[in-house]
C-alpha cells in the first residue's frame, strides 16, 4: 500500500515538474517570438522608409524632366505664332501698301470723271438747244405741210391706219385661202372619201325609248287590286322596284315612271306577270320582282356579249359586258346607246381600215367608248371620265383607256385611235333619223342660225339646212370680195361656237358670184 502511494505521488510531482517547466519554455518561445518579431518590424520600417525616398527622389526627378518637356513645347509653340504673327504682319502691310495704290486710283478716276461729266453737261445743254431749234423747225414743216395738204395730222393719221388695217386683211385674207387650199388638196378629199365610204357601207336600226312605260290592263278593275287596300299593293311595288306607279284616268293602262331604265323594265316585265297570275298582294309583289331582277341581270349579261361578238371584240371582262348591256336600257337625245356604241365600233373599223391601223382595237374602243354612260347617274363626273376608269380598273389596253377618255375633248390631247372614236361618235349621232327633238327646239336653233348669218355687213340671204347642220350665205357682190368672203365665214363660225348651243358641228358655206349679162344684136 505504502509503495503504490508513493509511486502515485512520484507521478503527481513528475507531472506537476512536467507542466512547470512546460510552461517556462512556452514563455522563452514567446519571448523569442517576440524579440524577432520587434526586430522583422524594425527592418521592415527601415526599408520602406529607404524605399520611400528612393521613391520620392524619382518623383522628383520625373516630375523635372516634364517641366523641362512642357517648357520646351511651350518655347516651341511661341516660337511658331511669332513666325505666323510675322506672316501676317508682313501681308498686311502688302494690303495696306496695295489700298493706298488703289486710293490713289480712285482719287485720279474721280477727278477724270468730274471733268467728264463737266464736259457731257456742256455737251447736253448743246443738244437740248438742237433739239429744242428742231422741234420748232418741225412744227414748222408741219404746218406748212398741213397747209399745203388740206388735213390735220389726226386725219393722216387715220387715213395711214385704214390703209395698213385694209392691206393687213387682204394679206390674212390671201394666207389663209393659201393655207386652207393647200390642206383641202390633201386631207379634205380623203376625209370626206373615208367618211361617205364608211356611212354607205353601214346603216344601223335605230331604237327610241321613252323614259316612262306603259303597262296595258285587261280591265278598269285591275286599277283597283293593283292599288290595294289602303294603297298597301302600290306601295309595296314602289318599295321593291324602287320606280313611281302612277295610276290615272288612262283607261286600261297604268304608267311606270323612273330615271333608272333598268328599274323601270324591271318593274314593267313584274307588274306584267302580276297581272296575269292575278295574285297580287306584298308577299308576291317581292317574290315575283325578286325573280325578274335575276332574269334582267342575266338579259344584260347576255345582251352584252351578243354585242361584243357582233362587233368581234373578245376577251372582255364580264363587268364590262354586263356595262355594255346595261346600255340597252339607256338612251342619249333619244337614241338607243347600246345601238350607238354598236354603230361606233363599225364606223371606228371602217376607218381605221382604209388608214391601215390596228381594226380590232378601234372597234373594241368604239364599243366601249360610252360605258360610263351605264353608271353615270350613280356616279360623279362625266361618261367619258368614268368610262375610262372602268376600263382601266378592268385591265384594259391604256390605248383604249385614253381614246374613252378623249372622245369628247377639242382634239389638243388626243391619240389617232381617240380621233377615229370622236368622228364615228359624232358621224352615229348626226345621221338623219338618228337623234329626236322638240320641232319647237328645232326651229328656234334654226331661227337663231340665221340670224346670226343676217348680223354681218353684206349678208344678202342664208338658207339653214341639213337639219341645220350646214348655213350657206350669199353674199352682196359689190359689198364682200373674195378675201373678205374668207374672213366672213372665220366671224360667222366664232359667233355660232360663241353663242349657239347644238349638238355635232355645223358647216359654214359663204357664196359670192359675179353675173354679167349682154345681149347679142
Amino acid at each position: 500500500m505504502l509503495n503504490g502511494s508513493l509511486y502515485v505521488l512520484v507521478i503527481l510531482a513528475s507531472l506537476v515538474a512536467g507542466i512547470i517547466s512546460g510552461y517556462i519554455f512556452k514563455n522563452i518561445l514567446s519571448e523569442k517570438k517576440i524579440k524577432s518579431s520587434e526586430s522583422l518590424a524594425a527592418r521592415i520600417v527601415e526599408e520602406s522608409k529607404k524605399e520611400a525616398e528612393t521613391i520620392k527622389k524619382e518623383s522628383i526627378l520625373q516630375a523635372k524632366e516634364n517641366l523641362l518637356k512642357i517648357k520646351a513645347d511651350f518655347d516651341k509653340e511661341t516660337k511658331d505664332r511669332r513666325s505666323d504673327l510675322d506672316v501676317l504682319e508682313k501681308r498686311i502691310r502688302s494690303k495696306e501698301e496695295n489700298l493706298d495704290k488703289r486710293l490713289d486710283a480712285l482719287t485720279q478716276k474721280e477727278s477724270s470723271i468730274e471733268e467728264r461729266e463737266k464736259a457731257l453737261i456742256k455737251k447736253e445743254g448743246a443738244l437740248e438747244e438742237k433739239h429744242h431749234r428742231l422741234d420748232k423747225a418741225f412744227e414748222e414743216q408741219k404746218q406748212k405741210l398741213e397747209t399745203i395738204a388740206g388735213i390735220s395730222s389726226e386725219e393722216a393719221k387715220k387715213m395711214l391706219i385704214q390703209s395698213m388695217e385694209s392691206e393687213a386683211k387682204q394679206d390674212a385674207a390671201l394666207m389663209i385661202r393659201k393655207i386652207e387650199d393647200e390642206a383641202k388638196l390633201t386631207a379634205d378629199k380623203k376625209s370626206k372619201e373615208i367618211i361617205a365610204y364608211a356611212i354607205q357601207r353601214y346603216a344601223g336600226d335605230f331604237v327610241a325609248e321613252n323614259t316612262v312605260s306603259a303597262v296595258n290592263l285587261p280591265s278598269e278593275e285591275m286599277k283597283g287590286r293593283i292599288i290595294g287596300r289602303e294603297g298597301r299593293n302600290i306601295r309595296a311595288i314602289e318599295a321593291a322596284t324602287g320606280i313611281d306607279l302612277i295610276v290615272d284616268d288612262t283607261p286600261e293602262a297604268v304608267v311606270l315612271s323612273s330615271f333608272d331604265p333598268i328599274r323601270r323594265e324591271v318593274a314593267r316585265i313584274s307588274l306584267e306577270r302580276l297581272i296575269q297570275d292575278g295574285r297580287i298582294h306584298p308577299g308576291r309583289i317581292e317574290e315575283i320582282v325578286k325573280k325578274v331582277e335575276k332574269e334582267v341581270d342575266q338579259i344584260i349579261r347576255e345582251t352584252g356579249e351578243k354585242a361584243s361578238f357582233d362587233v368581234g371584240v373578245h376577251d372582255v371582262h364580264p363587268e364590262i359586258i354586263k356595262m355594255i348591256g346595261s346600255l340597252k336600257y339607256r338612251k342619249s337625245y333619244s337614241q338607243n346607246v347600246l345601238q350607238h356604241s354598236i354603230d361606233v365600233a363599225y364606223l371606228t373599223g371602217m376607218m381605221a381600215a382604209e388608214l391601215k391601223m390596228n381594226v380590232k382595237e378601234a372597234k373594241r374602243a368604239g364599243l366601249l367608248h360610252d360605258i360610263g354612260k351605264a353608271v353615270d347617274h350613280k356616279i360623279e363626273g362625266t361618261h367619258a371620265a368614268i368610262g375610262a376608269d372602268f376600263a382601266k380598273r378592268y385591265g384594259e389596253n391604256p390605248r383604249i383607256v385614253q381614246a374613252i377618255a378623249t372622245h369628247h375633248d377639242d382634239g389638243r390631247n388626243n391619240t389617232l385611235l381617240g380621233v377615229l372614236v370622236q368622228a364615228a361618235d359624232s358621224l352615229s349621232a348626226a345621221r338623219p333619223g338618228a337623234r329626236r327633238e322638240m320641232l319647237e327646239t328645232y326651229v328656234k336653233r334654226l331661227e337663231e342660225l340665221e340670224k346670226i348669218a343676217h348680223s354681218f355687213n353684206g349678208v344678202d340671204r342664208c338658207f339653214a339646212i341639213q337639219a341645220g347642220r350646214e348655213i350657206r350665205i350669199l353674199v352682196e357682190n359689190e359689198k364682200i370680195s373674195d378675201n373678205d368672203a374668207v374672213m366672213l365665214c372665220k366671224d360667222v363660225i366664232k359667233k355660232i361656237e360663241s353663242e349657239l348651243t347644238y349638238p355635232g358641228q355645223i358647216k359654214v358655206t359663204v357664196i359670192r358670184e359675179t353675173r354679167i349679162s349682154d345681149y347679142a344684136k
